[in-house]
């Protein structure tokens, strides 16, 4: 429909797609519209916000200029389909009442405190002068308090407030910025905080403007106080103080992994860290993300905050209530999730911390909807999300070219990181981070979820997909709905998934050449059986080709072997034949002293819980272990490979690495073999321990570029995609990547959905859409190929 051809009488409506609901969306196309001098309406339903207008052509077509190219900030214009109005529309331009409907629409994410909320918090002059509730439609509470679609009050935890007389002026006058902010609120009508004892009867209650700097006062004291955030309860404490620091760790049940910190501003966060542009801008976004930051600041925290590494996670304050507790103090504290270790962030009032923290700030308004805090890390210049939650999730990712007609499915994603995804109207909607499904409360969390999703987006999936794994709880529950709702199955490898979502991010048509997929990560189901995690997959959404691997080593004791990376290093040196056991031999390799070697080596001769697998980060566990780091025991999935990475950073700037073994037949092995036998010539001749971890980074880079280059040779493509969670790490990535940019491909990478499994139900979404919309033109004659209900492991 050309403009031309509308008469200045006939009046249009435009369905406007996207993140267009509670943000700010409406009053800003009012002020256009009416700066614009057209007639008409805009109103929010189930679908998102339909506009209706009726006056000059050239101007509507202004009007929709405007509203593409300079949305609110929040806001992001997916799509706009127009068609004629016959109804009554008014002769000035206003914004009408929310209609219900089917829900099509986005639900926003949580944003940050905005610049503007902030400036009121602190001006004695504002009404709102230190309320710790102060929000607009630019930031605030979205996902953690919706409840149903349309996103409007009363769908939302903030409906039992009233608005009084004042905020509600604010609410209906389109020219405020909190002209229908739902979760608008002041002292006379809003929440409340308070400081409440925990653990007893009668708890004390201390509320009003006093409450914040009571908790402060406790903080100073080195007291660990329970503070409510947007998603979740934190728990906070001075980072400064060692003694509290180290007390938090035992009460919280945290050995070692690393505290998340909280500081009032950028130059608190200087003093301890090194930050460069990308970096402060990550931590300066809406999103405001934890961000991982190297330690190279003149002052230092205590070791207890991050043992062993050489990063600390900072972010600035996300709500009112964390800037006025912040603002009361020149150094960090820790903010980290309120749990006990390994379970669910506390979300409800009656839920338990005391046992933690005798106090906790808290306040009335309920959290609906569990959300994480997120966490990135700038690598090639570039931020990638590491935990997509807080400020990204449910935030959806549009899926390529080829993929706008997929049907509606549900992927299960993993179970360590775990997320789901919903595929509808051609985007990929993935969920917060969920947490390890092995955990009972975070599976329950997971299928609460799970129902919300399939409520606020109307969703009714055709098919469900999952991952291969059979013990995987995700793809156990996958496999139930199917058998429940006589849904089709897809099951997907899991590597391939990695490929698929990277591919997925970067926008890879789903028509495009096969590519190779690097996926370097723990651990994932393999074709035949074994276990896979060092793996070169020539691929394209309909199947793969494995053309190469990391050598497979047994991994004694299985699940065991996770913990105790010794186990690893033993498998390992027995795999080069670079063991016997002898004096000087444990000289060598003194972690393996007093173990049962004995034990271990029937094991593996027999093949008694000792899987083989081509494991990268099994491989980085052996590696620590031989340099001391983590040797009997890891205390958090991948802290033997994050402390390796933090020895190699402190090294000088080595450029050798140690060679590993590329062999030739058909399969490709990556043998470390010549590797041990240099890390052990190494360890004899005193060298360190920091230039040893670097050179194996290093010389493992080295080595994957050079295998990408043969392949390339072979199989002649351009493209190679990176996932897994290895390429977390920062040394390793960013070495991979410039050899392979050096080499000429074209390198595909997360960053806006994990590398690590918190991606893998993104690629599921899409290796599945890929077959279901092939099986589709199979049946309408259009394919002669036919897809299995589970993607075999050639190129289809």
């Amino acid at each position: 429909m050309s403009f031309a051809a509308v008469e200045p009488s006939q009046a249009l409506e435009f369905r406007v797609r996207g993140r267009v609901q509670g943000v700010g969306f409406r009053p800003a196309v009012w002020r256009m519209a009416r700066e614009l001098g057209l007639a008409g309406e805009v109103l929010n339903d189930g679908e998102g916000v339909l506009l209706r207008v009726k006056g000059d052509p050239s101007r509507i077509a202004a009007l929709l200029r405007r509203i593409e190219r300079d949305p609110p900030p929040l806001a992001h214009v997916d799509g706009i389909e127009r068609r004629y109005y016959s109804g009554h529309l008014p002769l000035d331009f206003r914004i009408a009442e929310s209609i219900g409907g089917p829900a099509c629409t986005q639900v926003t994410p949580d944003a940050a405190l905005c610049g503007a909320c902030a400036a009121e918090l602190r001006n004695p002059d504002e009404r709102r002068y230190r309320y710790p509730f102060t929000n607009c439609t630019h930031c605030g509470p979205r996902l953690s308090i919706v409840t149903a679609i349309p996103y409007d009050r009363a769908t939302t935890t903030m409906a039992p407030f009233e608005l009084c007389a004042a905020c509600e002026a604010e609410y209906r006058n389109p020219i405020d910025r909190r002209f229908h902010a739902e979760a608008v609120a002041c002292p006379s009508c809003g929440p409340t905080a308070s400081v409440v004892a925990l653990g007893q009867a009668e708890a004390p209650r201390a509320g009003g403007a006093d409450a914040v700097e009571i908790a402060a006062r406790r903080i100073a004291r080195g007291e660990i106080i329970a503070v409510k955030g947007l998603g979740g309860y934190h728990l906070a404490c001075d980072a400064t103080n060692a003694e509290t620091v180290a007390r938090l760790r035992g009460l919280k049940r945290r050995d070692a992994k690393p505290f998340a910190l909280m500081a009032r501003d950028l130059a608190v966060i200087r003093r301890y860290c090194a930050i460069d542009a990308v970096e402060e801008r990550a931590l300066t976004s809406v999103e405001a993300p934890i961000v991982l930051l190297r330690a190279k600041g003149p002052e230092h925290l205590p070791e207890a905050v991050a043992p062993g590494l050489a990063t600390l996670g900072f972010m600035l304050p996300t709500t009112p209530l964390h800037l006025l507790l912040i603002d009361q103090f020149e150094h960090p504290l820790v903010m980290t999730s309120g749990n006990i270790s390994d379970e669910p962030a506390v979300i409800d009032d009656g839920e338990a911390l005391a046992e933690i923290a005798a106090f906790a700030l808290t306040h009335d308004r309920d959290i609906a909807n569990r959300v994480d805090d997120s966490v990135v890390r700038v690598m090639a210049a570039r931020s990638r999300v590491l935990r997509r939650a807080r400020g990204y999730a449910p935030a959806p990712l549009r899926l390529p070219s080829g993929f706008e007609m997929a049907p509606d499915l549900l992927a299960m994603g993993g179970e360590l990181k775990a997320t789901f995804c919903l595929v509808k109207d051609g985007q990929a909607i993935l969920s917060q981070h969920q947490g390890d499904l092995e955990n009972a409360a975070t599976l329950d969390d997971y299928k609460k979820n799970l129902a919300l999703f399939r409520s606020l987006f109307d969703h009714a999936p055709t098919a469900i997909v999952v991952d291969r794994h059979p013990e995987y709880l995700s793809s156990k529950l996958g496999r139930a709905e199917t058998d429940t709702r006589a849904l089709p199955l897809i099951d997907v490898q899991h590597h391939h998934a990695h490929v698929a979502a990277c591919f997925a991010e970067n926008g890879r048509p789903l028509h495009a050449p096969p590519a190779l997929g690097i996926v370097l990560d723990g651990l994932g189901f393999g074709d035949d059986g074994a276990i896979w995690g060092g793996e070169f997959l020539l691929a394209n959404y309909l199947g793969y080709e494995r053309l190469a691997r990391l050598k497979p080593v047994a991994m004694p004791g299985g699940a065991q072997a996770v913990r105790e990376p010794w186990r690893n290093l033993y498998a390992h040196l027995k795999a080069a034949g670079d063991f016997d056991a002898t004096p000087s031999t444990f000289g060598d390799w003194r972690a393996l002293e007093g173990k049962p070697l004995a034990t271990i080596d029937g094991m593996i001769a027999r093949g008694l819980n000792s899987p083989l697998a081509s494991s990268c980060g099994r491989l980085f566990d052996a590696v620590a272990a031989a340099l001391g780091v983590c040797a009997d025991r890891q205390a958090y999935e991948g802290e033997a490979g994050a402390r390796l990475e933090a020895l190699a950073a402190a090294a000088p700037n080595e450029m050798r690495g140690y060679a590993l073994r590329i062999s030739e037949p058909a399969l490709i092995d990556v043998d470390p073999a010549p590797m041990w036998r240099a890390i052990r010539d190494d360890l004899r001749q005193g060298v360190s321990a920091q230039t040893i971890a670097r050179r194996f980074h290093l010389g493992l880079a080295q080595s994957i570029t050079e295998v990408a280059v043969r392949l390339a040779a072979a199989r002649r493509f351009e493209t190679v995609a990176l996932s897994g969670g290895c390429f977390q790490n920062r040394l390793l990535f960013e070495s991979v990547y410039d050899g392979l940019c050096e080499a000429g491909f074209t390198v595909l990478t997360h960053a806006d959905a994990p590398a690590n499994d918190g991606g893998l139900s993104l690629g599921q979404a899409a290796v599945g859409a890929a077959h279901l919309m092939r099986a589709d033109m199979t049946r309408d004659g259009k394919d002669g190929a036919c897809a299995s209900a589970s993607p075999a492991a050639s190129l289809a």
